[in-house]
């Protein structure tokens, strides 16, 4: 356990990393660290669908939209060295948004405004979970039941999904802003573990071969449905959010948001063919 010095010690030496990176600094300079925070977790939370938009069409264009029957040549172009650095690259975004959006929960409903320690912690697990990741993909010898690991995994979440939902039933907000919350409690847990659970087997065509059988057992695949669908109304309303906040025009937002449903209506029609199909 680390001491009030210690802990200070590891923030003070988190902050000079920091300050030292080129646009961060300089914004965080001029405008301050939640300035920055505020466009990280909005371009960490963009890039996050863009992601998932990618991973939704790519793995929908394997023959027969079913991973379980794809050669061993199209899973091992799967597993070349590109794709897990772009699978560990978007571990950053992915647990950075997910460490953030507890953070604004934390603050929003819980009251805890001690922001500045927070924001340190943020970087320190982001990067922490990075080379866990890391060292997963680089190790190839990790192994886990997909029934255990998802059934932990999503009591975790709904745990905490509960939570914050018993937290904002009283209060005056839209019912989106509170699926919002609540979807991102869920997230918070399902989405890292993802990510987790693919690395558990990275460099192995059976890995794969696994991930596949137990999406065809019946509570993993709800548990896919269950966070696909948080995610999908998660991302539906941070976009329209992120919109709103640059158009005054009536006729603007209405078209806004005609295009924020249509992408998030084709991305729900391509990940639950692949989650069904499967």
């Amino acid at each position: 356990m680390n001491t009030p010095g210690e802990s200070r010690r590891i923030d003070a030496s988190l902050v000079s990393i920091l300050e030292r990176l080129p646009v961060l600094s300089y914004y965080a300079k001029t405008r301050g660290w939640h300035y920055v925070i505020s466009w990280l977790h909005r371009l960490t939370g963009v890039s996050l669908m863009i992601v998932l938009m990618i991973y939704a069409y790519s793995s929908s264009s394997l023959p027969g939209v079913n991973v379980s029957n794809a050669s061993n040549a199209e899973m091992k172009v799967i597993l070349s060295p590109i794709f897990l650095f772009l699978a560990w690259i978007s571990s950053l975004p992915m647990s950075f948004h997910a460490l953030n959006g507890g953070r604004l929960i934390l603050y929003e409903l819980f009251g805890r405004r001690n922001d500045e320690e927070m924001i340190h912690w943020i970087f320190g697990l982001t990067a922490a979970y990075a080379v866990m990741i890391g060292l997963m993909m680089v190790m190839k010898n990790q192994h886990a039941s997909a029934f255990f690991f998802w059934l932990m995994a999503a009591f975790s979440g709904a745990v905490a999904a509960y939570i914050v939902a018993s937290r904002i039933r009283g209060k005056r907000h839209s019912a989106l802003w509170k699926l919002q919350r609540i979807s991102g409690a869920f997230l918070f847990i399902t989405a890292p573990a993802y990510l987790l659970f693919w690395c558990l087997n990275p460099g192995q065509i059976n890995g794969i071969q696994e991930v596949a059988a137990g999406a065809q057992n019946f509570f993993v695949r709800l548990v896919a449905l269950a966070a696909i669908t948080g995610a999908l109304s998660h991302a539906g309303y941070g976009l329209f959010s992120i919109g709103s906040d640059y158009t005054s025009s009536r006729i603007t937002r209405a078209g806004m948001t005609a295009l924020v449903i249509a992408i998030i209506a084709v991305l729900a029609v391509l990940v639950f063919r692949l989650i069904l199909v499967v």
